[in-house]
């Protein structure tokens, strides 16, 4: 017997398709629908029939044809899992890798990241972040407009792929971050209006009318976004969310979702036995977002810091268009390494307002660190990757700033050997209008960074993703298997040097001067000397040279000798 459960205030009659019959759903408290059906199990295929339509079921655990197919009873209860020993994520220790499963491997599936794996290990790397990974509209896209947020893409490889990843990278001692999107959904196969009232238009977000978190039958909506989380966490032994752009998400209840979702998701954890992490994306600038909520936070464990993202580009591309005109001497990357935000409380040009607050008393544990991310390299009008737009020498100063920074580091798949492919943006609507609409706005989006519209490649084209595949046999090629060697080499000197990760900003010293290039990070006991500018810089030397990102770089009695775009590494003592 299966139990059929769905909330569905909205329709005057709902009932459950399976098998070849009808079973009419009884109406149960506060606008659920409730069925029990003898014959049904795991395997068998049904829908909800509202008012007549059949439709996927709201929180389908399996979409086998995609978005408008039907929906596949899953028995989490049977997967052989073997991570029994798994302890689980130490946030602070550990080194992320953005991954997109659909282009990291020929074959795109969760099932042909493992034997990859390998490679992520010898890294360094301590933890995977998947793309989001639920069911969205055709074979291919970002993930970031999905609609059954409970189901793991067909086209990935379902449910099973999803936990045979995740028990694999178990084995090799990795976590599973994946990114969920808790603030729209994708338009195609969005059925979640005809069963009851998910969304407002008393607020809008950049994708529509926003969700419905704090108005009439809100309870039932903020449960169906936790639920989803704590299914994650749970049933596929997830480590760890990263949540989208937090910042779209509309909440003026007493207890914000944010705060509430952390603290039930503190008490799954408490049963599991293993941490649980909650990293969220916010632009904000505000402090409370991952301030502990006994202190009147949301008790994010971390969030991305586009701030050090942002200062560190402009200072190594010299870019000055959209939101990096906000950034660009290296004053901001010294500012970003001591307190994460650049604007805490500062006028911001781009913005036309005064933007953030000062994250007093918050450690470098909490904020994420990166030199490119699927979002800045996919939302330029060709996806350029950081390879793309600097020189190797910057590359290694970039490297080594982010690996040696007070934050958690994270890379882009294919960063660590500097990726020739780009990552662009693609989709496969099936709906040609929704498509075309897709490929308009795309253009319309790059008008502010001064990108021609015949630039940007059109999304639903098969070449854009294709383009956008990693190809793995440029790895033992120079230049990129000497990226890769800095690389590991960065990283192997962080956990080796507890200073490194001990995520404190008051130990932090940075100077720096724009005429010269010259941009120096003291961590005692090491000193991450960078040259920008020119011509040779010969600065004052106290230890040992235990990184160069070139020959040249040399130390000359105390003087530590580096020609332009080059990075040292000095251990003192």
């Amino acid at each position: 017997m299966t139990q059929f459960r769905v909330w569905a205030p909205t329709p005057e009659s709902v009932a459950v398709e399976v098998g070849g019959e009808r079973v009419p759903m009884a109406a149960a408290d506060r606008g659920w629908r409730v069925a029990e059906v003898d014959w049904a199990g795991p395997g068998d295929d049904y829908r909800f029939v509202v008012d007549g339509d059949p439709l996927p079921d709201p929180r389908s655990t399996f979409q086998p044809e995609g978005v408008h197919g039907p929906s596949r009873v899953v028995d989490h209860a049977a997967f052989p899992w073997t991570d029994h020993g798994w302890r689980g994520l130490h946030l602070p220790s550990a080194v992320l890798y953005e991954l997109h499963v659909g282009t990291f491997t020929p074959e795109g599936t969760f099932e042909a990241v493992v034997p990859k794996l390998d490679h992520i290990v010898e890294l360094g790397v301590g933890a995977i972040e998947l793309l989001p990974v639920g069911e969205f509209s055709g074979s291919r896209g970002w993930g970031y407009d999905g609609v059954d947020l409970y189901a793991p893409h067909h086209a990935y490889g379902g449910p099973d792929g999803l936990k045979k990843l995740v028990d694999a990278c178990h084995h090799r001692g990795l976590a599973v971050v994946m990114d969920v999107v808790y603030n729209h959904l994708g338009p195609s196969g969005n059925y979640l209006s005809r069963f009851g009232p998910y969304f407002t238009d008393r607020y809008n977000t950049p994708w529509g009318d926003a969700l419905n978190f704090d108005g009439a039958d809100s309870d039932e909506v903020r449960r169906f976004f936790i639920d989803n989380a704590l299914m994650w966490l749970r049933d596929y032994h997830i480590d760890g969310l990263r949540l989208d752009a937090v910042h779209a998400i509309v909440d003026t209840s007493a207890t914000h979702l944010l705060e509430q979702l952390a603290g039930e998701v503190e008490v799954l954890s408490a049963h599991v036995g293993r941490p649980l992490t909650l990293i969220a994306e916010s632009d904000l600038n505000d402090p409370r977002v991952v301030a502990r909520r006994e202190a009147g936070g949301y008790g994010m464990d971390a969030q991305w810091s586009d701030d050090f993202h942002h200062a560190l580009h402009a200072a190594l591309t010299g870019e000055k268009s959209g939101y990096y005109e906000d950034f660009g001497g290296l004053a901001h990357v010294a500012t970003a390494m001591r307190q994460a935000f650049v604007y805490a409380g500062d006028y911001s040009p781009h913005r036309k307002r005064v933007h953030g607050r000062k994250p007093v008393g918050i450690a470098g544990h909490r904020f994420l660190g990166y030199l490119q991310n699927h979002d800045q390299v996919g939302n330029r009008a060709v996806g350029e990757r950081s390879s793309h737009l600097m020189s190797t020498g910057r590359l290694k100063v970039g490297a080594a700033l982010v690996l040696l920074s007070p934050f958690v580091p994270m890379l882009f798949q294919g960063e660590e050997w500097g990726a020739s492919s780009p990552f662009q943006y693609f989709t496969d609507h099936e709906d040609a209008e929704l498509g075309r609409l897709v490929s308009e706005g795309r253009r319309r989006e790059f008008a502010s960074f001064g990108w021609q519209p015949e630039d940007v490649p059109d999304p639903q084209a098969f070449e854009t993703f294709e383009r956008s595949r990693l190809d793995w046999d440029e790895v033992g090629r120079e230049p990129h298997a000497s990226l890769l060697a800095w690389h590991r080499a960065l990283i192997d000197l962080r956990r080796s040097v507890p200073s490194l990760t001990d995520g404190r900003f008051d130990s932090v010293a940075v100077n720096c001067d724009d005429g010269v290039g010259r941009l120096v990070v003291v961590r005692p006991p090491v000193t991450v000397a960078c040259n920008l500018g020119p011509t040779e810089l010969r600065l004052p030397a106290d230890g040992r040279l235990v990184l160069a990102s070139e020959e040249g770089v040399r130390l000359d009695g105390d003087t530590m000798v580096l020609p332009p775009d080059s990075v040292a590494v000095v251990l003192a003592g």
